[in-house]
């Protein structure tokens, strides 16, 4: 008679029998879908943060301006502020009208008291 194997311990591996994991297909999507909705909304809110400071750089940097052009610019860079707010709300599947929205005007306050001064 042939002898019996020994019994491996169940925490080892057994490399002729692999287990089988089973993998949640549905939450590693969500993750991954959440992953790409931050990275996205970063993306585009600095990539328009960069232009709204542009845009105040370039209100402070006129040379001879019309009255009103320079304010007029920081204004400008503060509707972009406020979409790319917007924008990032949009991308996560909020509403985007919220009291965030006045986070994208600091910059532009902070233009138009520079221009003015």
């Amino acid at each position: 008679m042939t002898e019996p194997q020994p019994r491996r311990p169940r925490h080892l591996m057994d490399p002729a029998a692999p287990r089988r994991t089973v993998h949640d297909h549905e939450r590693e999507q969500k993750s991954l879908t959440r992953v790409q909705r931050w990275v996205m909304s970063a993306l585009a809110v600095t990539t328009i943060f960069h232009l709204q400071i542009g845009l105040i750089v370039a209100a402070l940097f006129l040379d001879d301006p019309r009255p009103g052009a320079e304010v007029g610019l920081c204004v400008i860079a503060g509707a972009f502020g406020v979409l790319a707010i917007a924008l990032a709300f949009l991308i996560h599947g909020r509403r985007p009208v919220t009291p965030w929205l006045l986070v994208g005007l600091v910059p532009a306050a902070v233009g138009i008291w520079l221009v003015t001064r």
